[in-house]
């Protein structure tokens, strides 16, 4: 028994390595996600973290994969380009032994994932449920909308998407007529062009549902660079990132629902370095999403 304690212990004190793989390093919750994983490591003795920038490429993810595996890298975390598909990474971690952990976009196969490997997020059913809620609320259960999609490769912005339909759905927000859909692939650049298109149409909305912060500030944007006055709509986002927040300071931004990017990549390195070192954990870890309103806003603003 004393040489399976001094066993133990000598492996947890170790040094370890975990190689993270990030779909962008651009984006712009990603990147207080990464930030936050790289402040958590550092706090942590003898753990430490390479991060690699898959730069949105299917490809270069799995290879970075691939060398974490060659480099012998005691676990990996993962935030996937491609949610549809991650059956590939999930294989090639299982047939080399090393724990994989997904955090903040859901593999396709978070259902079947081997014991090794886990996934750490925010339940998105919550997140495009309470903004549309609040869009609701704030319309009076009436009004055309239009919904701003971010990567249809994601899950997050198909669940987001579906969410708002769900909610137009309900008896009292049955009044809401959506009147156009489109992705903007999460960037500020496709959602200011996305809007300005709609506007040179003639769309007329009450209402503006967007899949993430990024995207509805464009739309502000671009409503303001038409010599419109975005304020009289509706205008909501997710993640609440600090430019969202300033732009709900300023009259722009009327909804928006916080992700806790610490609190996802905080649990996500706590978990593999529970299997890593032969302790328990839960297969998938959700982190609640927050309905973040001008009421409320100056509580989340060093929260992200």
């Amino acid at each position: 028994m004393a040489a399976s304690i001094i066993v133990t212990i000598a492996t947890i004190s170790s040094a370890q390595e975990i190689g993270v793989s990030m779909a962008a390093f651009d984006d712009s919750f990603l990147t207080v996600l990464r930030n936050g994983m790289t402040d958590y490591a550092d706090g942590k003795e003898g753990v430490s973290l390479q991060i690699e920038d898959a730069q949105n490429d299917v490809q270069k993810q799995m290879s970075q994969v691939q060398n974490f595996i060659a480099l012998g890298v005691d676990a990996i975390i993962v935030n996937a380009v491609d949610t549809d598909g991650t059956n590939a990474l999930t294989r090639m971690a299982e047939d080399a032994g090393v724990p994989l952990i997904y955090v903040n976009r859901q593999p396709v196969n978070v259902d079947d994932l081997p014991s090794n490997q886990a996934f750490v997020a925010s339940d998105e059913i919550e997140s495009g449920t309470l903004q549309t809620r609040e869009v609701c609320r704030l319309l009076g259960g009436e009004g055309r909308v239009a919904i701003i999609v971010g990567e249809l490769s994601n899950q997050a912005a198909r669940q987001r998407t579906q969410d708002v339909h769900d909610v137009v759905a309900t008896d009292e927000c049955k009044g809401l007529e959506i009147v156009a859909e489109q992705s903007a692939n999460w960037t500020r650049i496709e959602a200011f062009d996305l809007m300005t298109n709609w506007l040179s149409t003639g769309l007329e909305v009450d209402a503006i549902i967007a899949n993430g912060d990024e995207s509805a500030i464009g739309a502000i944007q671009a409503i303001r660079a038409s010599g419109q006055d975005p304020q009289p709509l509706v205008i909501a986002g997710i993640n609440a990132t600090k430019e969202a927040l300033v732009s709900m300071s300023e009259g722009d931004l009327d909804v928006t629902v916080f992700q806790d990017a610490f609190g996802q990549g905080n649990t996500a390195i706590d978990v593999a370095l529970n299997i890593v070192n032969g302790m328990s954990f839960d297969q998938k870890t959700y982190v609640p999403f927050e309905l973040v309103t001008p009421e409320n806003m100056a509580e989340y603003e060093t929260r992200n």
